[in-house]
């Protein structure tokens, strides 16, 4: 045990016994902090030369010596890792690791909410490298008893999706040598998953909902397959730049109608990705290969084309093909340098520029990459060329958007089975 001395003249002096001696050492600094840090250091190394973990020379100077964290021997001390132990310590580790821009915002933004759920379940001093095959399966068994959004079930996607935050956060610590084993996943069981309802027209899902006899989650999960066909969305369209209050909508609505970009790609959407001249436009990605950024093309529709334009007149300035205006009526926030809008507000605008009309139930910007592909596809469009266009998609997805609308349905099945009676 080492303790401070101070004389006279204000400087501090460290004392302390070992081996039946006592030993004191100027610390050369009238600064208390200083002098207690080093302190510290001192009943640290005497902890790690009691241990055997450090050996002082015969001839060493011991006070020097430990003060010195060992170097005059040659050699550093070789310190003990922190070891990380309750699952709130590593969730914090993990996200502050997180290079920044590495991810999107929304992947990063998921991974905290799938490691809050497991706090919560599991305990937030739960002894994570403890953990057995045992309580990753209680834990899918308790969060697939509780509702979602919604008051729907969870699903086993979700679940899925929570445990593979915990998988990418304990391969994280054992690179960092937190932990020495993998995760024991092997053997889990999940509920059985149903297949989600195929892409469905405004009118399709109007008439099913007006049945009244589904439930809220029956009913949220029918909008949430909603598509507009090629005329609502020039509807939507029109309605858009008719109404918007700031015109940066309307260029923004058509863009992702007319390209299928996620929202997250047409917020970091670049001026100088829209080439006019040879009438294309640069996507960026960052999904669609893991730890590498990515671009894809979709040609310019006419409409879009013209939208743009229009807009370029009115951009407040900036590398960001849309931005909002430095300064807003009727708002408290005031842009003073380049910034994208972020994801709430273009999910506010987007909820607002709606609001009132027979699009107002659709959940966001997503819905029209939904009516990107599905009009695509019904229109004849080569597959191939659809994934060009709106990025990778699982064959799951795909398989999802090859459908027909319901009006082209009635004319294919017709021409299987004709109306005899009607040509009499």
């Amino acid at each position: 045990m080492a303790w401070l001395e101070q004389t006279p003249n204000g400087y501090f002096h460290v004392s302390f016994r070992y081996a039946g001696q006592r030993f004191k050492k100027s610390l050369r600094t009238k600064d208390e902090r200083d002098a207690t840090a080093r302190l510290h250091r001192i009943d640290e190394n005497i902890r790690l030369v009691e241990s055997g973990r450090l050996v002082p020379p015969d001839d060493a100077d011991l006070g020097s010596f430990l003060l010195s964290d060992g170097r005059l021997n040659g050699r550093n001390i070789e310190r003990p890792k922190k070891r990380l132990r309750r699952l709130s310590d590593f969730a914090l580790a993990f996200l502050a690791a997180v290079p920044p821009g590495s991810l999107e915002e929304s992947t990063v933004a998921g991974m905290r909410t799938h490691l809050g759920h497991l706090k919560r379940s599991l305990g937030a001093t739960f002894d994570l490298p403890c953990i057995e095959l045992g309580d990753l399966q209680t834990y899918i068994e308790k969060r697939g008893k509780e509702r979602g959004l919604h008051g729907a079930t969870l699903s086993p996607a979700t679940i899925k999706k929570e445990l593979t935050t915990l998988r990418t956060m304990w391969n994280w610590a054992r690179n960092a040598g937190h932990l020495s084993r993998p995760l024991p996943i092997k053997g889990l069981r999940y509920p059985k998953s149903k297949d989600k309802p195929p892409f469905q027209t405004l009118d399709c899902i109007e008439r099913r909902v007006a049945r009244g006899d589904l439930t809220e989650e029956q009913e949220h999960e029918f909008w949430q397959s909603l598509f507009f066909t090629s005329s609502e969305i020039q509807e939507l369209l029109r309605h858009v730049r008719n109404t918007a209050r700031h015109p940066f909508l309307y260029p923004m609505f058509t863009f992702a109608a007319h390209t299928g970009a996620r929202r997250s790609e047409i917020l970091r959407s670049h001026l100088v990705d829209l080439d006019f001249a040879a009438g294309i436009i640069t996507i960026r990605e960052k999904k669609r290969v893991r730890g590498r950024l990515t671009n894809r093309t979709v040609p310019m529709s006419p409409l879009l084309r013209r939208a743009l334009r229009e807009w370029l007149p009115f951009h407040p300035g900036g590398e960001l093909s849309f931005r909002l205006e430095p300064e807003l009526e009727r708002s408290r926030k005031t842009r003073r340098t380049e910034a994208a809008i972020t994801r709430s507000e273009a999910h506010d605008h987007f909820k607002r520029a709606l609001v009132g009309t027979r699009f107002e139930k659709a959940s966001g910007w997503h819905v029209l990459r939904h009516s990107f592909c599905s009009n695509a596809a019904a229109a004849g469009i080569e597959q191939r060329v659809i994934n060009q266009w709106v990025g990778h998609q699982t064959e799951e997805m795909v398989k999802r958007y090859r459908h027909l609308i319901p009006e082209q349905q009635q004319r294919a099945i017709e021409q299987v089975f004709p109306d005899l009676m009607s040509r009499r």
